[in-house]
C-alpha cells in the first residue's frame, strides 16, 4: 500500500537539506499509510524532492525501499499500491533481455524496470493492479505522475503560490500537500456545493482550490520548462463501457458464467499475492461471500475472515457471514459493535478523511478494518460488484420511473412540479396525517424535481442528491450540475441501466466507496483489495448484455451462479442490505451534544460558507421527530468538524 509525496519548484534555489526539510512534515502527515519505514530523495539542481513512507507487502526488505531508482539511474520512483502481475512482467522482461540484474523481488523494481525498457505508457498498459506512481526523469527533468484504471489509489496534485515561489505539489492524501508551507488552504466553494449534494468532493477537484484528483486511467507530466500538467488518458471506463454496447458477449449464459469464474478466479489469485498475513472482508452477502469462496478454493488453509455486528437488527449482517463462514471453513473473527463503540469514531473522521466526507458507512468501515488489522496486514474486499453486476436497486426503480415520465412532455411535468411544491412539505404531512404517519410531504417535494427531470441521467441525480439547490445552503455556491462534471457526453447512447451504472463507476465508486475504504483503512494501515476491479473483470463485466446481469428477477445473476457452486443458495439469497449505523436516531439522542454547537447560528454565520437558516430549520425538524433530515444534516456535520479540524491545524 504506502503513501507517497513531493514537491516539483518552480526554480532550483532550494538546497538539498531545506527539501528534506520540507518532505519528511509532508510524509510524517501520512505516516500511518506506511509505518515502517520512511524514505526520501530531492535533486537541488533540478529542484525535485520525493518522499514515501513504506507498508512493506511485498519484498519486506531494504530491497523494497523507496523512493527507487532504477537500474539504468535515469529513473526514480515512490510507488502506491500493487502491480499483481509484475512476476509475469519480470519474464517477459527477461525473455526480451531487457531485465537488469535483479536485486530483489519487489513490485517496483519491476514497475521501474519495464518503464526503463518500454516508457511508462506502454508499461501501464501492461499493469494489472492498483496505483498511484510519482516518477521522475532525470534525463528530460520531468515529473510524470500516473493513477491506477478505476481509482483505487488517490492522488492529489497542483500548483501553489505563484512566479517563482511557485511549487508544484502532490501526494496520497491533501493532509501531505497541506503540509508544505505554499499550500494556500482556500476552500473551493464549487467543490463544497458538489458535496452538499452527493456527499462527497467529486471529479477533478479536491475541497482545496488549485489542488486538483488526477483521474482514474490517465497520467500527466509537468516540468519546470513546461509547467502546466498535460494529461494523457491509457483506459477509459466510458470507452470500455462502449466498446462493450458495441461488441456485446455472445456466447450462452452457462458460457458467460464460467468465462467470467475463470477471469474472476484469476484476479482474487494474483490478489493473494503478500509477504505478510492477508484475509478478507465478509458481509455473508453475495459479492464479498463469492470473493472469500475462490480465496478459500485456491488456499491450503483456512482463509481469515472479518465481520461486524450490530445488536440492531436492521444494521446486522454478521449472523449471515459467520454462516458463509462456517460453510466454507474459513478462520472467522467477528465483533459486535456497541453505539457507543461506534460513535467515538466519529472524532477521528475529520483526520482520517483529509477533506469533507459524509458517507454514514465510512464508520463501520473503520470499525471492520480495525478488527482486521489486529490479525492481518491485507484484506480483500467485494467491493464493486454492484456498480458492474447492476446489484443496486435504485437501477430498476429509476428506469420503471422514466419509462413512465418520459412518455409525458417536460413542460407539463414541469408544471406539476411546480404546483406540488407550492404547500410545503410540513403542510402536506398535516394534510395527508390521517391516511399515513410516514412523512408525506418529503416524498412529494422529493418527487416534484423527479418530474422536472430532463432525461434519465437527470433523473438518476435526482433521485441520489441530497441538498439538491446548493445556492440554498452554500454561500456563493457556483459550479457543475450533474454527478460527473465535465463528463455529462460519457454516458451519452447507453441503455438506461447501463448509463446509471457507468455514472456510479465514473462519480459513486472513485469518489465514495474507493475512498470510504481506502482512508479507513490506511487510517488502521491496513492494505485492502478489489478483485471486482481488475480491468480484465470490468472489461467483461462492460460486454455482458443487461439481461445476462439481472436475469429471472435477480440482480448479479452470473455472481450468483458462481456463488451457489461454492455456497447454498439458501444462504447468501435475502434482501441486500447497506452498511449502516442509525445517525438519524444519534443526532436526536446521545450525538445531539455534539452536534449542536457545529450547527450553531453564530457558528454558521462567522464561517461565511453556509447559510444558517436552511440548515437550523431542518436540525430542528429533525429534532421534533416529524421530519428524517440525517443525510443532509450529516453532510453539514461533516463539512463542520472537517472544518474546524482544519482550522485547528
Amino acid at each position: 500500500m504506502c503513501g507517497l509525496t513531493g514537491f516539483l519548484d518552480a526554480t532550483s534555489a532550494r538546497s538539498t537539506d531545506e527539501a528534506l526539510a520540507l518532505l519528511r512534515p509532508m510524509a510524517d502527515s501520512i505516516r500511518l499509510r506506511g509505518p515502517d519505514s520512511d524514505g526520501y530523495w530531492a535533486d537541488q539542481s533540478a529542484g525535485i524532492g520525493l518522499a514515501h513512507r513504506r507498508l512493506a507487502i511485498v519484498d519486506l526488505t531494504a530491497a523494497g525501499h523507496q523512493p527507487m531508482q532504477s537500474a539504468s539511474g535515469r529513473f526514480v520512483i515512490v510507488l502506491n499500491g500493487e502491480i499483481y502481475n509484475h512476476g509475469l512482467l519480470r519474464q517477459a522482461l527477461d525473455q526480451a533481455g531487457l531485465a537488469p540484474e535483479w536485486r530483489g523481488h519487489s513490485d517496483t523494481e519491476t514497475l521501474l524496470a519495464a518503464i526503463d525498457a518500454w516508457g511508462l505508457p506502454a508499461t501501464l498498459q501492461r499493469c494489472i493492479g492498483m496505483f498511484a506512481i510519482a516518477l521522475w526523469c532525470r534525463q528530460t527533468r520531468t515529473l510524470m505522475l500516473a493513477r491506477d484504471r478505476l481509482g483505487e489509489k488517490p492522488l492529489y496534485y497542483g500548483w501553489q503560490g505563484t512566479g517563482r515561489q511557485a511549487v508544484f505539489l502532490f501526494g496520497s492524501e491533501l493532509k501531505a500537500l497541506r503540509a508544505h508551507p505554499a499550500c494556500a488552504r482556500q476552500i473551493d466553494r464549487s467543490a463544497l456545493a458538489y458535496f452538499m449534494q452527493f456527499n462527497r468532493v467529486g471529479g477533478t477537484q479536491s475541497i482545496y482550490q488549485g489542488l486538483h484528483k488526477l483521474q482514474p486511467g490517465c497520467w500527466l507530466s509537468v516540468s519546470q520548462a513546461a509547467p502546466t500538467p498535460v494529461a494523457h488518458c491509457f483506459w477509459s471506463v466510458s470507452e470500455v463501457a462502449r466498446q462493450g454496447m458495441a461488441s456485446p458477449f455472445v456466447g450462452s449464459a452457462d458460457d458467460a458464467v464460467a468465462a467470467l469464474g475463470t477471469l474472476l478466479s484469476e484476479a482474487v489469485g494474483q490478489q493473494m499475492m503478500a509477504d505478510v498475513p492477508l484475509g478478507a472482508f465478509l458481509s455473508g452477502g453475495i459479492d464479498s461471500s463469492l470473493v472469500v469462496a475462490l480465496m478459500q478454493a485456491q488456499s491450503s488453509r483456512p482463509v481469515k475472515t472479518f465481520s461486524i455486528g450490530f445488536n440492531e437488527a436492521q444494521f446486522n449482517e454478521a449472523q449471515h457471514a459467520k454462516a458463509v463462514a462456517k460453510h466454507l471453513g474459513t478462520d472467522h473473527t467477528e465483533l459486535y459493535v456497541t453505539a457507543d463503540q461506534a460513535m467515538a469514531v466519529i472524532p477521528s473522521l475529520p483526520s482520517l478523511y483529509c477533506e469533507p466526507f459524509a458517507d454514514s458507512s465510512q464508520i463501520p468501515t473503520f470499525l471492520v478494518s480495525q478488527l482486521a488489522r489486529q490479525h492481518v496486514t491485507v484484506s480483500l474486499s467485494g467491493d464493486a460488484g454492484d456498480e458492474l453486476f447492476c446489484g443496486y436497486r435504485r437501477y430498476q426503480f429509476t428506469a420503471r420511473v422514466w419509462q413512465s415520465l418520459g412518455r409525458l412532455p417536460l413542460p407539463l411535468r414541469r408544471l406539476a412540479a411546480r404546483l406540488l411544491t407550492v404547500p410545503s412539505a410540513e403542510t402536506w404531512n398535516r394534510l395527508l396525517s390521517l391516511f399515513t404517519q410516514r412523512r408525506a410531504g418529503d416524498r412529494i417535494h422529493k418527487g416534484a424535481g423527479v418530474l422536472a427531470s430532463r432525461s434519465v441521467d437527470d433523473l438518476y441525480r435526482n433521485i441520489v442528491v441530497h441538498w439538491p439547490l446548493p445556492a440554498d445552503v452554500v454561500v456563493g455556491a457556483s459550479g457543475p450540475d450533474g454527478l460527473v462534471p465535465g463528463q455529462a457526453s460519457a454516458v451519452q447512447g447507453l441503455g438506461e441501466i447501463d448509463q446509471m451504472m457507468l455514472i456510479d463507476l465514473l462519480s459513486y465508486l472513485p469518489d465514495d466507496i474507493l475512498v470510504k475504504v481506502d482512508r479507513a483503512a490506511m487510517g488502521v494501515s491496513l492494505e485492502t483489495r478489489v478483485p471486482f476491479l481488475d480491468h480484465r473483470v470490468v472489461e467483461f463485466a462492460a460486454s455482458l448484455p443487461l439481461g445476462l446481469k439481472r436475469r429471472d428477477g435477480q440482480a448479479k445473476w452470473p455472481l450468483r451462479q458462481l456463488l451457489y457452486r461454492h455456497v447454498p443458495q439458501a444462504l447468501v439469497d435475502r434482501p441486500k442490505m447497506g452498511f449502516g449505523v442509525p445517525v438519524g436516531d444519534w443526532l436526536r439522542g446521545p450525538l445531539r451534544d455534539w452536534a449542536e454547537p457545529l450547527l450553531s447560528d453564530t457558528l454558521l454565520r462567522q464561517q461565511g460558507f453556509l447559510h444558517a437558516e436552511p440548515i437550523r430549520r431542518k436540525w430542528a425538524e429533525h429534532l421534533s421527530g416529524h421530519r428524517d433530515w440525517q443525510a443532509y444534516l450529516w453532510d453539514v456535520l461533516m463539512f463542520q468538524a472537517w472544518l474546524q479540524h482544519e482550522q485547528a491545524a
